[in-house]
């Protein structure tokens, strides 16, 4: 094998811990601890607790990976807000 050579793993985060890492438990289920890629940090995508993500990781460290991506939610389409209130997380500009 290659050094260069990573696996990914899919799995569920499962606590948002501090230094920006999360503990995620991968579907074969082992817990590790991951960090955000750069171009997740990058491109401001925020990971919550119960997010489904992919981890690379090394094959010589077992315990450690990076996260490099967040699956999108499946969420039903009658879950959106009703129409006349902003979304979340934005003020109106004066």
């Amino acid at each position: 094998m290659a050094k260069e050579e990573l696996i990914q793993f899919e799995g569920l985060v499962t606590e948002i811990l501090p230094d920006a890492r999360y503990r995620v438990q991968l579907d074969a289920g082992h817990e590790i601890v991951a960090y955000t890629a750069g171009k997740m940090k990058k491109n401001r995508i925020k990971t919550l607790a119960g997010d489904r993500v992919t981890i690379e990781m090394s094959p010589y460290d077992l315990e450690k990976g990076r996260l490099i991506f967040r699956h999108k939610d499946e969420r039903p389409s009658g879950s959106m807000p009703p129409r006349g209130t902003p979304p979340r997380g934005q003020f109106r500009r004066r």
